[in-house]
């Protein structure tokens, strides 16, 4: 089917078909209708599915084909400033022929950003994508009216809670008039997230989309490996020639700083970027990755769910990631649009166990390929190591002499 089945407005149209989409996505073709309708939504889907069209366009087609004032029509919350700026960028593209203002709203920038952000709060934009923390602290100014919404957004809502922003949601959401119409999406369904859609949620529909589950045609790959070994491998497998844009995650800044310093010195085209950056520093570290002028981003997980790039070659897992939902969206950073890509992991003894439960998540194995021969052997991959299984029985036997013999093992 064809957007024009949804009977948007034609200057919506113009947008979709200026940014080169020709048919809706699976998420598109069930929530769209649905907003159109005033349907209240849950909807599960992960990263690249195109959620983010499928809430925004029939926001703004109610928007534009309704009397239009100067106040805050839709809030649109996030977890990151990424995500608040990759949304407000799709937003500017798709509604390009229309006469929506919108508003991303975020931390980390100069003084002058709250100033002009508070400026355009007052005077008000359609579309506000804010980030809840940022939020609160123009409530809290008294200045900030809601009073004339009607579309309340919370975008990656399992990462906010995860994040600790329940607090901050249900307090932005009291400032909310109660009668809105209200849009969550998430990558998961965990019982917090299920307890706050209860609270926001009017008899809400539920779409579920490819949950937690990284597209086909993903090359996944692990290397079992010391953690001596790791640098030398991702110096290896960086040469590859046909290489030309590949994101290293790590799950902490330190480490980030720390690997990126090590590929400048081997001389590869490297930026690290994390939480300890300001917002104009990671703006343009972002652009000039999505340029393609330098090959290598050395990233925290603060880029896995708020960089928009549909050509990357190589995610690069330096280490395992703290659970499932985060190698997901990871992976998901390679192979979007139409483009083919792959997703390696490196995986030290201590980690064997976290990736086998990101192997139960995905359903099947990952492969493990062998290292290659100048860096020797690594540990063997057993996240279930055989002496648990051995004395498990002796241990449950009760008596003192099994369990005085299970402590010496």
């Amino acid at each position: 089917m064809s957007f024009k089945k949804f009977e948007l407005d034609d200057r919506l149209i113009q947008g979709i078909d200026s940014m080169g989409f020709e048919n809706p996505t699976p998420i598109q073709e069930q929530v769209i209708p649905a907003i159109l309708d005033g349907k209240d939504m849950i909807a599960t889907a992960q990263t690249g599915t195109g959620k983010t069209a499928a809430f925004l366009l029939p926001i703004v087609n109610k928007i534009i084909t309704t009397k239009h004032d100067d106040h805050i029509k839709a809030l649109i919350i996030v977890p990151t400033r990424e995500l608040a700026i990759q949304i407000d960028q799709n937003l500017e593209g798709l509604a390009y022929f229309t006469h929506i203002s919108s508003l991303p709203v975020y931390g980390g920038g100069a003084g002058d950003l709250f100033l002009r952000e508070k400026k355009a709060l007052i005077h008000g934009a359609d579309i506000v994508t804010c980030t809840p923390g940022r939020m609160q602290a123009h409530l809290k100014m008294g200045y900030v009216s809601f009073k004339d919404l009607k579309y309340l957004v919370l975008d990656e809502a399992d990462r906010m809670l995860d994040m600790g922003f329940y607090d901050d949601i249900m307090n932005i959401i009291s400032h909310l008039p109660e009668k809105r119409q209200n849009l969550l999406f998430s990558a998961t369904m965990p019982d917090k997230f299920r307890s706050l859609a209860k609270k926001v949620a009017n008899d809400p529909l539920e779409v579920n989309i490819a949950i937690s589950k990284p597209p086909d045609k993903i090359l996944q790959v692990g290397f079992v490996i010391y953690d001596n070994q790791k640098v030398s491998l991702l110096k290896h497998v960086l040469n590859a020639k046909h290489l030309k844009s590949v994101i290293v995650f790590c799950s902490k800044k330190v480490m980030a700083k720390e690997l990126n310093r090590e590929l400048k010195k081997a001389g590869f085209s490297s930026y690290d970027i994390h939480s300890d950056l300001d917002q104009e520093t990671r703006n343009k570290v972002i652009t000039s990755f999505k340029n393609k002028q330098h090959m290598v981003l050395v990233a925290t997980d603060i880029v896995s769910r708020g960089i928009d790039v549909d050509d990357i070659d190589l995610i690069i897992n330096y280490d395992v990631p703290s659970d499932g939902e985060d190698y997901v969206h990871r992976v998901g950073r390679t192979a979007r649009a139409e483009s083919k890509g792959a997703a390696f992991t490196f995986i030290n003894k201590e980690d064997q166990q976290k990736f086998s439960n990101i192997e139960k998540l995905l359903g099947k194995p990952v492969s493990k390929a062998k290292l290659p021969e100048f860096l020797g052997e690594g540990p063997a991959y057993d996240p279930k190591p055989e002496w648990g299984k051995k004395h498990k029985k002796k241990f449950h036997s009760g008596t003192k002499k099994h369990k005085k013999h299970f402590r010496k093992k």
